[in-house]
């Protein structure tokens, strides 16, 4: 068994080199990501959604309940409020952030997460080119961008390098099990060279070429026995998100109950307006589209370039900020639900303290 040791990361030490996933709309908010970082691993506050944070009750304009336009949906004060209640439970221990390169406004939002006070920013659903531009007024904030590739890590690296003299201070390398958007192609999901296995030691010897930056696997790991693998196959850390559907300290106290009762079939990759695929369970609004009887698709949220103001949510047929909110607010008809491939693998919910210490054994 590896032993886990602490993971160094910028000015940062993350006692247990854990991550848990950033997951939105509200399911890692203050008590996840908070009780998490508690523990010595790292708790990442999700920064999609946040207008949703406590139904609303920080934004200027709700319609039909709903953040109305990006400024509302990506709320400022609501994330300012979730990061304080995230420090009163894990003190000064680190935080992250996540926050989607696909969003409306992403350098604003990276901006209000180092002023709300994240030690590191973690990006993925697109290739962050200019991550580093809105991070200049906060050198000790790490950066630490999603990848599915050498590839993209190598694009990544070299953009960096040339236009602010930097590179990543870590790397979370994701295979194609994991929850919500994928970063390869639907077809691609399904080839071994796409799995976590093939493109971890790939990354890794990327990553060695620009410095000694952590690698982190990410990616459908569950238990302790997922973790010593990736260890031996040499990340520094993983990454694990769904694992922690079931834990009770969930923002998106719905998950707990819906957790229990999803089968392995019940999980599908499914089209997504941001043009990704995503993994998700076929209930909610994905089985009401699927019945023909799904909401129709209006743009209040704004949230997402690649759906041009709802012309893609159109076009697959449900709006993934609704989508989401829905599931957030626990509606089992019109909520969307993500997961990784191993969420039927819950069968019982436990406390975060209880899930790091079968992790740890």
């Amino acid at each position: 068994m590896s032993e886990l040791k602490p993971l160094k990361i910028g000015n940062y030490t993350i006692k247990i080199p854990i991550f848990q996933g950033g997951m939105g709309i509200g399911i890692s908010w203050d008590r996840l990501a908070g009780s998490v970082s508690k523990t010595g691993a790292l708790g990442i506050i999700s920064c999609v959604g946040t207008g949703y944070y406590k139904r609303g009750a920080f934004i200027q304009k709700t319609i039909k309940k709903r953040p109305f336009e990006t400024i509302n949906f990506y709320s400022r004060e609501s994330l300012f409020e979730i990061f304080k209640n995230a420090r009163k439970i894990c003190g000064t221990n680190p935080l992250g952030a996540n926050i989607l390169y696909a969003i409306n406004e992403y350098g604003r939002v990276v901006r209000d997460a180092c002023e709300a006070g994240a030690n590191m920013i973690i990006t993925g659903a697109g290739l962050p080119t200019n991550m580093p531009e809105f991070t200049s007024n906060f050198p000790n904030v790490a950066l630490i961008p999603i990848v599915s590739s050498a590839k993209a890590l190598k694009i990544l690296c070299k953009r960096w390098e040339g236009r602010y003299k930097k590179v990543p201070d870590a790397v979370i390398v994701e295979g194609p099990l994991s929850g919500g958007h994928q970063g390869v192609s639907y077809e691609d999901c399904f080839k071994p060279e796409y799995q976590l296995e093939a493109i971890v030691p790939e990354v890794l010897e990327e990553s060695q070429k620009w410095g000694n930056m952590p690698v982190i696997a990410a990616g459908g790991i569950w238990d302790r026995r997922d973790i010593d693998r990736m260890f031996e196959l040499g990340a520094s850390g993983v990454q694990m998100g769904t694992r922690f559907l079931g834990a009770k300290e969930c923002d998106a106290p719905y998950y707990n109950d819906l957790m229990l009762r999803v089968k392995k079939e019940d999980i599908e990759l499914i089209k997504s307006p941001v043009g990704y695929p995503a993994r998700a369970i076929v209930t909610g609004v994905i089985k009401a589209l699927r019945e023909g009887i799904a909401p129709k698709v209006a743009c209040v949220s704004n949230c997402v370039a690649p759906c041009q103001r709802g012309i893609e949510a159109k076009k697959v047929g449900y709006c993934i900020a609704d989508g989401l909110g829905d599931g957030y607010l626990g509606d089992p008809i019109n909520g969307l639900y993500f997961t990784g491939a191993n969420g039927y693998r819950i069968e019982k919910i436990q406390t975060v303290q209880e899930i790091m210490d079968e992790l740890m054994q």
